[in-house]
């Protein structure tokens, strides 16, 4: 069931907080995606985030707070990680830090927990008024791509999960996440919080590699070890100077006319005039990369609801949240990357 928090926003957030406090769960928006949330501190309502996705016993969950004592409660922090929460937060950013004792099933069993305090409005409020932090992946079937709409949530879920309402998330992509443990952190996975901007604050971080499949046994955050982000159709990425991947894709794409398959581009603005009146969705323009990270996901999904075989995407540069917006299409692709 789907409640808006337009008109009833008081009543709808306490009806969420009922339900997590009684250990149920509740999807809920974020500035980044709609997150499937339950009591972290309840080992059972934690499960059942597990057995709704389909999800992985071994793929850790992110813990969202209302604040930065409670984030403290929940996770040890060093003087970098209060200042990147005193910078970030609110906001798309995650911090991976020695855990205080939270289950072991929001952990997947590792001795460090993902906090972060989401910018929205909706989401704090649920928090607080549910007076426990709340573990929540995104709310999708495991593997599929991520929720940025109620109406996502309820094509995966059906009518009896309960819903928050707050419209369309601001941001689009799941929050960047960095392991704060190490001598030099790490960022796990990239987000709006880009490698350059926590620079400015702490100095050095690294990347973990974000373009190729990662075999860890136990990931240390979500999105790192499975397929991810991925619809029904076939996604291949093509790369290179604008001309070249234009004339690829057109040739991958009448290719596939031949066989009889649905094929589908998505593409930058700038570049639509070049595919003629072959199928074409947008991915905003190339020179403001918010815009595809905004759209993507509703791109792959729309393109699954539409019977889409094969989808061509347009490789965007790799600079701000641009470098994770390929890191999720190179997942969704499963790595099937053309470069020309």
């Amino acid at each position: 069931m789907i409640l808006s928090l337009i008109d009833e926003y008081k009543e709808n957030i306490e009806k969420a907080a009922e339900m997590i406090r009684a250990g149920g769960v509740v999807a809920f928006p974020t500035e980044t995606v709609y997150g499937l949330g339950a009591n972290a501190t309840d080992e059972a309502a934690v499960a059942r985030i597990f057995a709704l996705k389909g999800r992985p016993g071994d793929n850790p969950l992110i813990v969202h707070v209302d604040s930065i004592p409670e984030a403290q409660r929940a996770a040890v922090f060093c003087d970098k990680a209060n200042i990147l929460a005193e910078r970030f937060w609110p906001g798309p950013l995650t911090l991976v830090l020695k855990n205080r004792g939270l289950p072991g099933a929001v952990t997947a069993g590792l001795d460090t927990v993902g906090v972060r305090m989401p910018d929205c409005d909706a989401a704090l409020s649920l928090i607080s008024a549910s007076g426990v932090p709340i573990a929540a992946p995104s709310a999708n079937k495991s593997g599929s791509p991520s929720p940025t709409k109620p109406e996502h949530v309820q094509k995966d879920f059906g009518e009896d999960l309960m819903i928050l309402d707050a419209g369309e998330c601001s941001v689009g992509l799941e929050s960047t996440v960095i392991d704060m443990t190490r001598d030099i952190p790490v960022i796990l996975r990239p987000g709006a919080v880009t490698r350059e901007m926590i620079r400015e604050c702490i100095g050095e971080a690294a990347y973990t590699e974000s373009f190729s499949p990662d075999e860890q046994e136990t990931p240390m955050s979500p999105g790192m070890k499975y397929r991810h982000y991925a619809p029904r159709a076939a996604v291949t990425v093509v790369e290179g100077n604008n001309i070249s991947v234009a004339e690829a894709i057109k040739y991958l794409y009448d290719k596939d006319i031949k066989k009889g398959d649905k094929p589908l581009i998505m593409a930058s603005r700038e570049n639509k005039i070049h595919y003629g009146k072959r199928d074409v969705v947008l991915t905003g323009s190339v020179y403001h990369p918010y815009e595809a990270a905004k759209c993507l996901y509703g791109l792959l999904r729309d393109a699954d609801e539409d019977g889409y075989t094969n989808i061509y995407f347009e490789a965007i540069p790799k600079t701000g949240i641009g470098f994770a917006v390929m890191n999720r299409i190179s997942k969704a692709a499963a790595y099937n990357i053309v470069k020309v």
